[in-house]
């Protein structure tokens, strides 16, 4: 037992480290601020959203990329339908707007050709007919303020980066379940912008990206990649981060957050988790996998120390100093990232939270590495 605390001890200064370096990582990014300005830009844009079964979301996406207040003439959405079994379609080709158009993967795919990822086929469609010269790429069930596209081609054409990562939040988190979802996804928000700004690993999220149709094409895409079944975000910053090193950025600004919605349910709640970790030994940055493999070790080992604690309570005093330090920092870490996203009120549920978060972790974690999931009606192995 005595030498288990030791590890558990061991393991809690690398976390600690850990979460003062993401800490610094964050502190040090600077907030970007677009200016109001006549021409807005010059850049040809196209978003994607791939869609499946969206039709009750897409709606309200689509009303907010039709106020967005870059030019009309510059901007082109793509949705690509992936064989949807409700109004999808008809959705996007019944809404008034110009520059939006449908794509349906039946009409690219054969619906009997196995594939593990028909997000990434369809994004790769989608790119290979796109007309902008910068991608961006977000989810039927996203909405976004109307300087989004605007606040992401002014940081595209001061600084020129190949990929740009962006911000996502939760919205409508209307009772405790999905307050602790949005704070689980905040941090993971705050961690990818850190390691942005740090160089010290590459972490994004596919409802709000950007990157340039050129290094898309001169990364080979999503070859190489392709046959797994996450990973159309990662996996693809990472090919286009090992070619251009330098050319990687987060883009730290309100008006370009993009929100999106907690799932209902704790099965649908730990599929997607599940399809999120199950990509953790596929990275080919070695340093996420790391942190991944310490942060995973981390809460394995305080999930086995509560449950040992409860048959010897003497050992209660310990699990519960090394809880406090691991909350400790976690806080210190959230506090400026919620600032930013204006949810400093979900720090209050942070404490209770952790009943939830750390068998979450174990369970999510295992699982993505030896069981299977569903996603959008498939079952994904």
């Amino acid at each position: 037992m005595y030498l288990f605390v030791m590890i558990l001890m061991v393991l809690a200064l690398g976390y600690g480290i850990l979460m003062l370096w993401y800490s610094l990582g964050w502190k040090r990014l600077k907030n970007f601020s677009p200016v109001t300005q006549k021409s807005g830009g010059h850049t040809a844009v196209t978003v994607i959203i791939p869609a499946r079964n969206e039709a009750d979301n897409l709606p309200a996406l689509l009303e907010a990329l039709q106020k967005q207040t870059y030019s009309a003439a510059l901007l082109e959405v793509i949705v690509i339908d992936d064989f949807s079994t409700d109004d999808t379609a008809a959705v996007v080709r019944n809404f008034p707007a110009a520059n939006i158009r449908l794509l349906e993967l039946r009409e690219h795919l054969n619906l009997e050709e196995r594939l593990n990822s028909f997000k990434k086929k369809a994004i790769e469609i989608a790119i290979s007919q796109a007309k902008g010269d910068l991608i961006v790429t977000t989810d039927a069930d996203c909405v976004m303020g109307p300087r989004w596209i605007e606040t992401v081609v002014q940081f595209y054409e001061q600084h020129r980066p190949k990929f740009i990562a962006a911000p996502v939040s939760f919205y409508k988190e209307h009772n405790f379940f999905k307050r602790l979802q949005s704070l689980d996804f905040m941090t993971m928000q705050g961690i990818t912008g850190a390691a942005a700004e740090l160089a010290s690993g590459t972490m994004c999220n596919g409802a709000n990206l950007a990157y340039e149709k050129q290094a898309f094409h001169e990364v080979g895409g999503f070859s190489g990649i392709d046959n797994i079944a996450s990973g159309d975000d990662m996996l693809l910053m990472y090919k286009i981060y090992s070619a251009y090193p330098d050319k990687v950025a987060y883009l730290k600004c309100e008006e370009a957050v993009v929100r999106t919605l907690a799932v209902d349910t704790l099965k649908d709640f730990m599929n997607q988790r599940i399809r999120w970790s199950s990509k953790a030994d596929k990275y080919e940055d070695k340093r996420l996998t790391w942190v991944l493999l310490l942060v995973y070790l981390f809460n394995a080992g305080m999930l086995a120390f509560a449950v040992m604690a409860l048959f010897l309570p003497v050992w209660w005093p310990w699990f519960l100093i090394i809880l406090l330090f691991k909350v400790t920092l976690e806080l210190y870490f959230l506090l400026p990232v919620a600032k930013f996203f204006n949810k400093t009120e979900l720090l209050l549920w942070f404490i209770p939270g952790q009943i939830f978060h750390i068998p979450y972790i174990v369970v999510a974690g295992w699982l993505g590495k030896f069981g299977s999931y569903q996603w959008k009606g498939r079952q994904v192995n």
